[in-house]
């Protein structure tokens, strides 16, 4: 497969799922190399996605590692099929790799699990308070720069559109509701905003209100997509250098319960829509 450069964080995780692959039964790079017949330099760029890998050479390597895990072995095939740009590809040149990989992230979740503290989740955003949030950016974003970010994240949006669009699950702390970026009209829209995106069918709007009191990872938004196999699942979370992605079954398990946590401190669906409305009401 050609070299390729750069790679995404999808292509990045196929690597790490083969390295992992081989780690699991002991295999060192150079016996890999020889059991697939192929040399040490192409195993090694594979896993590191320096090179691409075809969903044939997945299921051998898989084959030959025996990985007794079929459903897991068709998802990472399915990974490496080459596959025609999509969306967010347009926006290469323009904005922040990472932000790539979330949309494409979010693009092949089976569902979604969010906990936001203090911002309403990205993807139910106005424009109006999107505009508000990335105000406060470090460094100042020149207008250009503001109205692609903004279009962007309406963009992530619209995957709430699809035919078969992933189930969602938002978690939302009350300081997100009550945190103001732009004035109050731009957040009373913002606040029915979220009731109308409630009434989705895929959709569970849940408030933590601060009587609740505290929570694990409290200080942290967290985004957890669901892949097609519980292997496969990813965490996003935000950095001062930009986001970084855990997929780790360590990071997978405690960030599971970290979300169980907050959920079991929030208020149920219809009584956290009804707080949305009294909050929107006293604004």
């Amino acid at each position: 497969m050609p070299a390729r450069k750069p790679s995404t964080e999808r292509q990045r995780r196929l690597g790490v799922e083969l390295r992992r692959m081989r780690e699991q039964i002991g295999m060192t790079i150079n016996e890999a190399a020889a059991l697939h017949r192929t040399d040490r330099t192409t195993v090694s760029n594979t896993e590191s996605a320096r090179s691409g890998v075809s969903s044939d050479r997945v299921r051998v390597w898989a084959a030959n590692y025996r990985c007794p895990h079929a459903q897991y072995v068709d998802a990472l095939a399915d990974m490496a099929k080459e596959r025609r740009p999509n969306w967010w590809d347009e926006y290469r040149d323009s904005l922040p790799a990472g932000l790539l990989d979330i949309a494409e992230m979010e693009h092949y979740a089976t569902a979604l699990r969010s906990a936001q503290i203090m911002h309403m989740p990205g993807m139910l955003q106005t424009p109006d308070y999107m505009r508000g949030v990335f105000a406060e950016a470090v460094p100042t974003m020149d207008p250009s720069d503001l109205a692609r970010h903004v279009e962007f994240r309406v963009r992530r949006g619209a995957l709430l559109d699809r035919s078969q669009p992933p189930s969602c699950e938002f978690v939302i702390h009350e300081g997100a509701l009550l945190m103001r970026f732009g004035d109050r009209k731009v957040l009373r829209k913002q606040m029915d905003y979220l009731l109308e995106q409630s009434a989705r069918p895929n959709l569970t709007l849940r408030v933590v209100p601060f009587e609740a009191g505290g929570f694990a990872n409290a200080g942290s938004s967290t985004l957890y997509a669901c892949g097609p196999v519980p292997q496969l699942d990813t965490v996003q979370i935000d950095v001062p250098t930009g986001v970084a992605f855990l997929h780790a079954e360590t990071y997978l398990v405690n960030y599971r319960a970290v979300l169980d946590r907050m959920r079991g401190r929030a208020l149920e669906p219809k009584a956290s829509l009804d707080f949305i409305r009294q909050a929107a009401k006293e604004i």
